[in-house]
């Protein structure tokens, strides 16, 4: 692993009396790092030149938050992860957060304040920075627990979901009906032990890693996945809006009119056709085929009196033609 560059010796660290604190050394850490990228790089997160170690990541409030390694492993999906090796000897906290809500330089702050979800991501400080992730949320960060007993690292992954919740949880959808969750700006984390990864059969390919808030033990990918997430809310959107399509029917179908005379509900066709029209008639209470019914019957009406009438007028013509001839038809 010479590629692979050792992060450098850390400060000492004094108590509230000036006095060394016990810690791990250099060696113990170093060599746990070291390891980490090990592990990964064998089971196909990344080749040795692809890992940084000792990567800083500044804060506006004076403090800089620095990764034990920084991974990237497009070809494994992974296309940027942080990661932390705790030696159960370190605060537990997660400022990784702070760092992802930074603005770029010259961002519209205005215009940031109004973007939701992934949206926002283009005013972000870490977006010019990272690689773009694949998935929903900031790029994720990895804990790798070492050292102790397994009660003891067991105990610090719980501290660690506890403290860092409100960043790794993500935002439920507001609306009615949706389980989804929003994860666009929030930091995935996962957890692992390099004693699991190595008692593994296939090493950190295998279920070695849990993601804070979750319970099961899954592989990275799995881990990292979201299936709560972006896929679950496109999902439960189009089921509102099949279910928003059939109400609307349903609602529709309670007006739609019914003939009083036979009953039947009226026909789409006939429907527009009384709403379109401008005047209204006695007609109009009644579906197609009984108001063609009474419009057929008045036609036959009508042609019935008109032919009376031109019978009549018929008759009248002849009956005067008659008088006629007998008046002036017959010489003397």
């Amino acid at each position: 692993m010479k590629s692979v560059r050792i992060s450098a010796l850390r400060k000492l660290r004094l108590d509230a009396k000036g006095r060394p604190v016990t810690d791990d050394g250099y060696d113990e850490h170093a060599a746990a790092v070291t390891s980490t990228a090990a592990v990964l790089t064998g089971a196909g997160y990344g080749t040795p030149l692809s890992w940084q170690t000792e990567i800083a990541h500044r804060l506006p409030y004076g403090y800089t938050q620095y990764a034990d390694l920084t991974m990237r492993a497009p070809d494994a999906g992974v296309p940027a992860m942080l990661l932390e090796v705790d030696r159960a000897n370190e605060p537990v906290d997660d400022r990784y957060n702070d760092w992802f809500e930074l603005l770029a330089p010259k961002a519209d702050k205005e215009k940031a304040a109004r973007r939701q979800g992934a949206a926002v991501h283009d005013f972000r400080l870490w977006s010019r920075i990272c690689p773009a992730t694949g998935r929903e949320g900031y790029v994720p960060v990895a804990f790798v627990f070492t050292g102790k007993t397994a009660a003891q690292r067991e105990s610090r992954m719980r501290r660690l979901e506890q403290a860092a919740r409100r960043c790794f949880a993500g935002t439920p959808y507001p609306w009615a009906g949706f389980t989804a969750v929003d994860y666009h700006q929030a930091v995935p984390v996962v957890v692992t032990e390099l004693e699991r990864i190595t008692a593994d059969p296939v090493g950190a390919a295998g279920r070695v890693w849990r993601r804070l808030g979750r319970d099961e033990w899954q592989t990275l990918s799995e881990a990292l996945d979201n299936p709560d997430g972006e896929r679950l809310y496109r999902m439960e959107e189009e089921q509102s809006r099949r279910r928003q399509v059939k109400r609307k029917v349903a609602e529709r179908e309670a007006q739609r009119p019914v003939c009083t005379r036979c009953g039947t509900k009226f026909t789409d066709e006939r429907w527009q056709s009384v709403i379109q029209t401008s005047w209204r008639s006695t007609g109009d209470n009644l579906c197609g085929p009984c108001w063609k019914e009474d419009v057929d019957r008045a036609e036959a009406e009508r042609a019935a009196r008109r032919e009376a009438e031109e019978a009549a007028v018929r008759e009248a013509a002849e009956a005067d033609a008659k008088k006629g001839r007998g008046l002036f038809g017959r010489r003397r």
